[in-house]
């Protein structure tokens, strides 16, 4: 079963730049790791709403893992720990994460002749 991974944290803009080059860096590191099979990096420029009402960006990852033992070698290189701290220490909020072991069910919908073809 494949583990799929989202998280999130609040971009601030005293530090934007520099979380940024974190969450670029932090995924070109995980993509070379064993059972990795992507570690993407968006910036969600839609403004969501922080707890105090400010307006704000943020740094989105998705992730996609061959197993949770994968995942778990993740969690405990030194580097993906530094790089939560450093975030968590920039940011207003925790970053947020959210784990999912899932099935990939495109070719079962596609069967099924929902007229949708291939798009999302």
């Amino acid at each position: 079963m494949m583990i799929l991974i989202t998280g999130h944290v609040i971009l601030t803009p005293e530090h934007r730049e520099r979380m940024i080059a974190l969450g670029v860096e932090h995924s070109a590191r995980s993509r070379g790791e064993a059972g990795c099979v992507a570690h993407n990096c968006h910036i969600d420029i839609v403004p969501r709403q922080a707890r105090d009402g400010s307006a704000y960006e943020c740094l989105v990852f998705v992730e996609q893992w061959a197993s949770i033992d994968a995942v778990r070698a993740h969690f405990a290189v030194p580097a993906s720990r530094a790089f939560v701290a450093e975030m968590r220490a920039l940011s207003p909020e925790p970053p947020a994460i959210r784990i999912y072991a899932a099935e990939d069910i495109t070719a079962k919908l596609m069967r099924q002749g929902n007229g949708q073809g291939d798009a999302a």
